[in-house]
């Protein structure tokens, strides 16, 4: 088991000093701060299991700091501690996010115990998400990061909608979590014990779509050798998944219309029908309405689809919340990678943080992920992001007041056009990174006639 590292913060140095020896006997890592704001600078670029917290400080208040942790990692457990025990104060504590509090001056038999009872529930969990993440389900145990205004807003909006088994259409560029979105309403409805069904859309062959997604019967085409139930009756009780819906056929979305309308489809070859009870979930990267007018997407579908809208934010425009972002990816990565890393530097936190994103969520991942493959350890450098590159740090540069707003499309183009010199015209590679299909890149370049 790694050690467990403790952000201890009091602002007497007496008492930080008396933690520090207590639990580094007992095999702790322990980092003091003097104040709520020295501490939210360190949550900034260190990793911690766990933190112990006095309520009274002066500045930002341990209540305020719990709040802080919370909202930056949900993993840290928090204890708190009191020279004056207060219920309402605790009990305010407890409902926040807090493990427990102790009440000084501390009994360090008690403070030992207890420790050791946050860093079991703390390895614990790690090992439980490692467990699911074998199994396959590591995507319901990601949870949305973020407290940015719009972050608060999707989570309210998906505390009201998730209740209900109204179709939503998520919208948002590529790598912004619209999947997480889906995965978050889904565990947070009725239907959460039954399957959640991801489908990529533009993944799918065209002479293939029925199939997947209907289902066939045996000797319905060549290499029909055995029944098959599809995508739709996979989801039986629970939620479809659709994302990129608008790269669907129009074939397919008069069936899914069909489905959507009478609740039954008929696999392939099949002159028998099926009932399902299924929640539909879309999600987009494009304008919808210009896929309307274009052809490309029924009317009447995205009308069926279209009843609670909700709008994943680019990554640009949050940057506040790269920080706890870099957190939780540190945290999966460890697992994943078996390493250690304990943060990563401000040098390199503060490049990611001023860096535009144009992959999102999906790019930050990358870049960390890429760096545990070059052998990050210890903490994560600047010299470990080779990929981020120099000449897109900052934000980007207001347009001038004359200087005409380019369309969605001519952006999407300068993107792809972008992402190609990039990685050299290495299609596979800028697909990856924009979080496309190749399929669907191939669309793009056609359609913008780049080549």
């Amino acid at each position: 088991m790694d050690r467990a590292r403790v952000l201890v913060a009091d602002d007497d140095p007496d008492i930080r000093e008396l933690l520090a020896d207590v639990l580094g006997q007992s095999g702790y890592d322990v980092v003091g701060a003097a104040d709520g704001a020295a501490a939210v600078a360190l949550l900034q670029h260190q990793l911690f299991d766990a933190a112990l917290v006095d309520i009274w400080m002066p500045g930002m208040d341990g209540l305020r700091l719990l709040e802080q942790i919370k909202q930056h990692d949900p993993a840290i457990e928090v204890v708190m501690m009191t020279g004056d025990p207060m219920v309402t104060t605790a009990v305010q504590a407890l409902k926040s996010g807090a493990y427990d509090y102790l009440v000084k001056p501390l009994n360090l038999d008690e403070l030992q115990h207890l420790m050791s009872q946050v860093v079991e529930k703390r390895f614990l969990s790690r090992e439980l998400s490692a467990l699911r993440r074998e199994l396959g389900e590591q995507l319901a145990v990601k949870e949305l990061v973020g407290a940015s205004p719009a972050m608060r807003r999707i989570k309210e909006v998906i505390a009201r909608v998730a209740e209900t088994d109204s179709p939503v259409l998520i919208e948002g560029e590529s790598g912004t979590g619209k999947e997480l979105v889906a995965a978050a309403i889904h565990r947070a409805s009725p239907r959460a014990k039954k399957p959640f069904v991801p489908v990529n859309c533009g993944a799918i062959p065209d002479d293939l779509m029925e199939s997947e997604f209907f289902g066939h019967v045996r000797g319905a085409f060549t290499g029909a050798v055995a029944d098959a139930l599809g995508l739709v009756r996979s989801a039986q009780g629970g939620t479809l998944f659709l994302d990129e819906v608008a790269e669907l056929t129009p074939a397919l979305q008069a069936k899914l219309l069909r489905v959507l309308q009478e609740k039954e489809i008929r696999p392939v070859g099949s002159a028998k029908t099926h009932s399902v009870d299924i929640r539909v979930i879309a999600a987009t990267n494009r304008d919808l309405e210009a896929a309307i007018a274009q052809g490309d997407l029924r009317q009447d579908l995205f009308y069926r689809l279209n009843v609670v809208r909700i709008t994943a934010p680019p990554l640009r425009e949050r940057r506040g919340e790269v920080p706890a972002l870099v957190a939780c990816f540190i945290r999966q990565l460890n697992e994943r990678f078996h390493r250690d890393v304990q943060g990563i530097t401000p040098e390199a936190l503060a490049a990611l943080t001023a860096y535009d994103f144009p992959g999102n969520v999906r790019e930050l991942e990358n870049f960390l992920e890429r760096a545990y493959a070059l052998g990050a350890r210890g903490e994560i450098t600047l010299a470990d992001l080779p990929a981020l590159e120099t000449g897109n740090r900052g934000a980007s540069a207001a347009a001038a007041p004359d200087e005409p707003i380019p369309t969605l499309d001519d952006a999407e183009r300068a993107l792809i056009a972008r992402a190609l010199t990039r990685f050299r015209n290495n299609k596979d590679e800028t697909a990856r990174a924009l979080g496309l299909t190749v399929r669907t890149l191939y669309r793009r370049l056609k359609r913008y006639g780049i080549t």
